[in-house]
């Protein structure tokens, strides 16, 4: 079985849950979000939490039972808490900035990049520094990606937008040989 989707998904108070068939909704402080399950897959609740089944012990079944587990534990996360991904622009003159719903980057290139954001993410930059925050698990990590790729950082001086904490391998430069 399933080590992941043998755990139950345990709800906090100010979170509420509906299943109606495979459909999952979850209503939390910080908005809602809806999962269609798969049609195999036996969803339950009971005593403040989420139980997810699989009806056999096949290999597609047993890949999406851990799968459905976490896409439910990440719902309940996301409205409960939000998910929030940092990057960071290293480089002269480099900048990124706000305007409304819009994200500009300066990243050396002859000309601005403009970047909408998608419906329930927000973005705050401070020059140096942009923040991607949402309640959707896999859109923060694929709008954090997407910013990330517009100028993705270079190994010989590691400019670039990268992610907090994140290290880029250096390489040394050309050198000139003796003749």
């Amino acid at each position: 079985m399933s080590r992941i989707g043998r755990n139950p998904v345990t709800i906090p108070d100010d979170v509420k849950v509906s299943l109606s068939g495979q459909l999952v909704k979850i209503t939390g402080p910080k908005g809602s979000l809806e999962f269609n399950a798969h049609k195999d897959m036996i969803l339950s609740e009971n005593d403040g939490s989420i139980v997810v089944d699989r009806p056999t012990d096949q290999r597609g079944h047993r890949a999406l039972h851990g799968t459905t587990r976490q896409m439910i534990s990440n719902m309940v996360v996301g409205v409960s808490d939000g998910f929030m991904k940092e990057l960071e622009i290293i480089g002269v003159g480099y900048v990124a900035m706000v305007q409304g719903n819009r994200l500009q980057l300066q990243l050396g290139y002859s000309h601005d990049i403009y970047f909408d954001m998608p419906e329930g993410i927000t973005v705050t930059a401070n020059r140096t520094e942009v923040k991607v925050e949402g309640t959707d698990k896999q859109l923060v990590g694929a709008v954090a990606a997407k910013i990330r790729s517009f100028r993705k950082p270079e190994p010989y001086k590691g400019k670039g937008v990268r992610y907090k904490g994140e290290f880029v391998r250096s390489k040394q430069g050309k050198t000139v040989g003796a003749k």
